[in-house]
């Protein structure tokens, strides 16, 4: 591993450049080709991938409210992108032929976005513009993702878009150039509310607790339109600020809400000190908490004995390894490499590296346009993956994916220290996605 200084401008970020195995060297077809015939240059295409490697651009919150959740992410990147260059046995699982993508080797940087759109947007455009990015990718943040989207479309750069749950992400936000695979918290709501909604009967009071931005926003409406037919109603709103420490204020509204569900929609460690200052204004006492999109350490961080009877949604729970076997290979390699099974956010950094290689290899090229379409054309022939049979749907590029519904152990009932969690569901993505047109998304243009 080599590592080389952080670009101007980046501040405490810390990037990394890594290559990994060694490349075929695949050639581009131009020698069988007439220079007519070839497509004009767009983005850092043909540029990034004239040689015998190609860049992956990669930012996620390394540091801050957000950074349990970020550096799990960046470690489902490295070990996609260590076995996809080393061609391993889980490389060609996943179905890709030979060492990297296409013979050409992986390399790749990894910023400290500090949960910050801007900082997030600076960092990958210096991976676009010095390294010449063939993809950039990550974020454990809707407002990094959609800034990064806007970017990805402008620079005619293919995104695999990171963590992001909000609506507008495949939305009124959407971009031709971006590919989200974590259910958008429609997905996510729909998928909980049959289930909650059984488990707790008709006409219960809510009181919600909302991060202001838009991911709180849109989990905030999907869950009480999804709840609305159980005749649940909302009897407090609490929208706090992203940067919120202090719950007080909200928390003493909620308590005297009357509610009979508390809905905390944070995440990560806003989740976590927000539960625990719940636990201390007595509202467990008085009520039930659902969280529709669990951060990844919630349980862990938060306690079990706190967090124990907890319904909720999570993009991947590693016990899915009991049902499928790319999930299976995914936890055993993630383990022995890290000591400890891999949460959710590794999952959405290791399964979009794998669609992104698969998809190049299907096209034979890394020219954008055609890579996009091939995602676009997943239906007709879907990616096997740690959640099963899996695609991108053309109208608004969300993945096609079941979305599991979780609740969380009681101590007792642990089998070891990190079974946190019952998957009580696996929702098909076909019976929870929303109609195409529903959140407004409209792509842009291939060129």
């Amino acid at each position: 591993m080599t590592n080389r200084k952080a670009p101007s401008g980046l501040g405490r970020r810390h990037v990394m450049q890594i290559g990994l195995g060694a490349a075929g060297g695949a050639l581009l077809p131009a020698v069988a080709r007439t220079a007519a015939a070839a497509p004009a240059p767009i983005g850092t295409w043909p540029a990034g991938a004239s040689g015998d490697s190609v860049f992956v651009g990669i930012t996620s919150p390394l540091t801050g409210a957000y950074s349990a959740d970020g550096k799990d992410h960046v470690l489902g990147y490295e070990l996609a992108i260590a076995e996809i260059n080393a061609g391993d046995a889980n490389a060609m699982a996943w179905g890709l032929k030979g060492k990297g993508v296409l013979g050409k080797t992986i390399k790749y940087g990894v910023a400290d976005d500090e949960l910050k759109p801007n900082v997030s947007v600076q960092a990958q455009t210096q991976f676009i513009q010095k390294d010449k990015a063939i993809m950039i990718t990550g974020c454990v943040s809707s407002a990094s993702a959609v800034a990064l989207e806007e970017l990805a479309q402008r620079e005619k750069v293919l995104n695999m878009v990171g963590a992001s749950g909000a609506n507008e992400t495949t939305g009124i936000d959407c971009q031709r150039y971006a590919f989200r695979s974590q259910p958008p918290a429609y997905m996510a709501c729909k998928a909980l509310a049959p289930v909650v909604g059984k488990h707790y009967g008709k006409g219960k009071k809510v009181a919600y607790l909302v991060p202001d931005y838009n991911y709180g926003h849109s989990v905030h409406q999907a869950f009480a339109e999804f709840t609305k037919p159980y005749g649940w109603t909302e009897v407090s709103k609490q929208v706090v600020p992203l940067s919120a420490t202090d719950y007080s204020s909200a928390l003493l509204n909620i308590a005297n809400s009357g509610a009979d569900i508390f809905v905390n929609i944070e995440f990560a460690a806003a989740a976590v000190n927000s539960t625990k200052q719940a636990v201390q204004f007595g509202l467990f006492k008085k009520m039930k908490m659902i969280v529709p999109n669990i951060s990844s350490f919630q349980a862990q961080e938060t306690g079990a004995e706190v967090m124990q009877g907890v319904f909720g949604t999570m993009d991947f729970w590693w016990t899915l390894e009991d049902k499928f076997p790319l999930a299976k290979s995914f936890v055993t390699a993630f383990q022995a490499k890290n000591g400890r099974p891999p949460m959710w956010g590794a999952n959405v950094g290791y399964l979009q590296t794998y669609i992104w290689a698969l998809a190049v290899e299907r096209a034979g090229t890394f020219y954008p346009p055609t890579v996009i379409k091939t995602l676009e054309a997943s239906k007709a022939k879907p990616f096997d993956s740690a959640l099963g049979s899996v695609w991108y749907r053309a109208e608004d590029h969300q993945l096609v994916r079941p979305v599991p519904v979780v609740v969380a152990k009681a101590p007792s009932a642990m089998k070891n220290k990190n079974d946190y969690f019952d998957i009580v569901d696996l929702v098909p993505g076909e019976d929870c996605i929303n109609p195409p047109a529903a959140l407004g998304c409209k792509l842009g243009s291939y060129t």
